[in-house]
């Protein structure tokens, strides 16, 4: 499968008006061909097939350059900065609005206790109403997702993002001016197949939580516009621990960071090698 990507998008016209404060970081997933017949045995080997040839073992170099390029930066940048690390310092509350069928509710909250079982130090849960929930999965169909960009959006930034191209999901944050994230909205088409979903819905809801820029450098990170996992990978399961170690706080610099890296890292090997059954 042929894959672009739009990247991370700061600023937004509609956010703004709110509070002049708050920005928005916004990227997409597109998918040049979606036709996918298989059923969910298809998918699940479509999973498998990625899951035996992933690479499970990496230098601390490898990871710390892969957390620098992935978490600080963003693909694309139209305005609000970029330098510092950006993540929810609150517990995550996520609430599905499903507008479409097939129902893939029950599929996102899989994802999401997955998510929880592999992130040590991040509180991720269902929400059972909007009100209680920061981060809001809305699910629809192809035809629609086009309109429900503009919805989210605006009409010049969909403009932007769907031009000559057809995004299947797409993940934005706010935050305020200390880089805390606020809320997250993710948008996931539904009927664009099985792994096509799962792929998105692990990918827009890690994005979500902070690491919002792709590299096309880095071959074993789903964050890469040539790359398609449809499970949460080792790789990215040590950005995302780096990322919500309590010692990162949101607003840190590339530097601190780096001063942090030595005493965090042996704990996050440790964490992820555990619930993974990795041998240390």
């Amino acid at each position: 499968m042929k894959v672009t990507r739009i990247g991370p998008l700061i600023g937004s016209l509609r956010a703004m008006t709110r509070t002049s404060h708050v920005l928005i970081a916004l990227t997409a997933t597109i998918f040049a061909a979606i036709i996918w017949a298989g059923s969910v045995t298809a998918e699940n080997s479509e999973v498998a097939e990625r899951r035996s040839a992933e690479r499970k073992t990496f230098t601390d170099a490898e990871i710390a350059d892969g957390f620098f390029r992935i978490v600080f930066g963003a693909e694309f940048h139209v305005s609000g900065r970029v330098d510092r690390i950006r993540k929810y310092e609150m517990p995550v509350r996520v609430y599905v609005d499903n507008r479409a069928k097939p129902d893939r509710g029950k599929q996102v909250a899989s994802v999401v206790d997955d998510i929880r079982s592999k992130i040590r130090h991040l509180d991720i849960a269902m929400a059972d109403s909007r009100k209680e929930a920061n981060v809001t999965v809305t699910l629809v169909r192809d035809r629609d997702i086009e309109k429900t960009i503009r919805r989210f959006y605006g009409r010049e930034q969909a403009a932007r993002i769907v031009k000559s191209l057809e995004p299947q999901c797409l993940s934005g944050f706010r935050k305020d001016d200390l880089f805390r994230i606020q809320h997250s909205d993710v948008i996931i088409v539904v009927d664009a197949g099985e792994f096509v979903f799962q792929d998105c819905i692990y990918e827009e809801l890690l994005q979500a939580l902070g690491p919002i820029n792709d590299d096309d450098e880095l071959p074993f990170t789903m964050f890469n516009d040539e790359v398609q996992m449809g499970f949460f990978d080792i790789y990215d399961q040590y950005l995302l621990n780096i990322l919500y170690d309590p010692r990162i706080r949101a607003g840190m610099t590339k530097d601190q960071v780096k001063d942090l890296l030595p005493q965090i890292l042996p704990d996050v090997r440790a964490w992820v090698s555990k619930v993974n059954g990795l041998k240390e």
